[in-house]
């Protein structure tokens, strides 16, 4: 150990530098192992361990189940989401103690000549079958359940243990670009593009995950919408807070998914669509007021009880009303809502809307911070139909479906995962949150030396992420969640 395993010199600009590639235990990545404490704090790698269905031969396993998991998971929150990315870290120290399930410095002790680490992480190969194995429906609904759990225990905690009185949950689609052949992906026309069109929950509060649909990529904004409400709706209300309010946009609104909501008591607010019939309803309250304009921009809100022909009752409606900047006519918009007005007037109800947009920036995140890679079918077989179905063809039925919605899910828990410990890092000087970006960049992809002394493992960062990391360890207590009843 410590020997050069290769040697370039004879740089131009200057000849005295050499550059040695030395077995020296060092890592680009020492931010695992934070990963791996917000995992085990949170409890949800013990759910998973604990769930899963691990179908190998018991007497033939090098990797648990559990070890493979969180391999997949930590690579993806620190931006190493190939699968061949667990062979080219496969002897990182930082990777091998995180994913290990062994205490002390058992995890760097393994002999490095031998090909079975089982410290290390789990090869290439390994994660592909990895993925086949949690693609089994048990162990796709233990993942989705993993996922709840992340943001539901991290709710109770933050409340002392207590149910909240009440949470807003937002529920979106958004696209996942494609290229290949995806089964299922389509060219979406407001998109532009080939997508997939993944429905998902969001807590409104905390900008955590509670759960990820996969759609196919011309699927409506509200396909699914409502059973997939409704499942949230009923985990949530009676384990985690007494009621619910869901937030969603102007493309899932329609009289089929307000009766129902309406019909299982669920509380709501959403954008409405402009038509030509409420631009006419607006159309007294669009006179700009007498007078000289402001510099500053104006807003005007008005209730109004209104049963467009789409819809089979009356309901109550906000008009709001913007005068912008160097626009000569006035702009508006509409908001449909279930809540009376003794419940909430209309200013709250703008407010607790325009919230929203803190859930799309979440979203924007998740899809541009993690970025989640979907598989393509096997070559022959999106164009031929599988021997084995009989009758309509769904898109469940073709074999990487289920893959990519494990992929999803994945995803989706490391995504909580890095959003948890971005909550504990001190607000900015400049006065905002950290994105997930800084996060990965300035935290976890840092160096780090691991030495082993008296059975104990050292590690050594730069000074410029200490700082960083001395903020995070004072408060990773308050994500030592409780686990849900029931």
């Amino acid at each position: 150990m410590g020997e050069a395993q290769g040697m370039m010199k004879g740089l131009a600009f200057n000849a005295a530098i050499r550059v040695e590639a030395r077995d020296e235990r060092l890592t680009d990545v020492a931010g695992s192992l934070l990963l791996r404490e917000a995992f085990e704090r949170s409890g949800v790698l013990k759910f998973l361990a604990e769930r899963l269905v691990d179908g190998r031969k018991q007497d033939a396993i090098t990797h648990p189940m559990s070890e493979l998991v969180g391999t997949r998971v930590l690579l993806t929150a620190v931006g190493r989401k190939d699968q061949d990315d667990a062979d080219l870290l496969r002897n990182d120290p930082a990777m091998r103690l995180a994913v290990s399930e062994r205490r002390g410095d058992a995890a760097l002790r393994t002999p490095e000549k031998d090909e079975q680490l089982p410290g290390g992480l789990g090869s290439q190969p390994t994660q592909s079958r990895l993925v086949k194995q949690l693609s089994t429906a048990e162990n796709r609904e233990v993942l989705g359940d993993a996922v709840f759990e992340q943001t539901a225990r991290r709710l109770l905690r933050s409340n002392k243990g207590r149910m909240r009185k009440r949470l807003t949950i937002d529920f979106d689609g958004f696209p996942v670009e494609v290229e290949g052949h995806q089964s299922g992906s389509a060219y979406n026309g407001y998109y532009k593009t080939t997508v997939f069109h993944p429905l998902m929950a969001m807590c409104g509060e905390t900008g955590d995950i509670l759960g990820i649909m996969l759609r196919k990529g011309n699927a409506h904004a509200a396909e699914d919408f409502v059973p997939f409400v409704l499942d949230y709706v009923e985990r949530l209300v009676g384990r985690v807070c007494e009621s619910v309010l869901v937030r969603i946009d102007a493309g899932m609104v329609s009289e089929e998914i307000l009766l129902a909501l309406e019909a299982a008591g669920i509380d709501y607010v959403a954008r409405v669509k402009n038509n030509s019939w409420f631009d006419r309803e607006a159309l007294p309250y669009l006179d700009r007021p007498v007078g000289r304009r402001p510099v500053e921009p104006r807003e005007w809100l008005h209730e109004l009880a209104l049963q467009p022909k789409a819809w089979s009752k009356a309901r109550r409606t906000i008009l709001v009303v913007q005068e912008r900047p160097n626009e000569l006519y006035l702009h508006h918009f509409w908001l449909v809502t279930s809540l009376k007005l003794g419940q909430r007037d209309h200013d709250e109800m703008l407010e607790i809307y325009r919230q929203r947009g803190c859930t799309e920036n979440h979203i924007g995140e998740f899809s541009d911070v993690l970025a989640p890679r979907l598989s393509s079918a096997l070559r022959g077989v999106y164009s031929h139909r599988p021997s084995d179905i009989i009758g309509p063809l769904r898109v469940q039925d073709w074999p990487d479906w289920d893959a990519n919605v494990v992929t999803l899910l994945l995803n989706a828990l490391a995504y909580n995962l890095l959003h948890a410990l971005r909550s504990l890092m001190p607000i900015q000087s400049t006065g905002e949150t950290w994105s997930l970006r800084r996060l990965r960049e300035r935290v976890l992809c840092v160096a780090g030396r691991f030495t082993l002394h008296s059975r104990r493992v050292i590690v050594a960062i730069s000074q410029g992420a200490a700082h960083f990391w001395r903020d995070l360890w004072q408060r990773l207590r308050e994500l030592d969640a409780p686990a849900l009843g029931g």
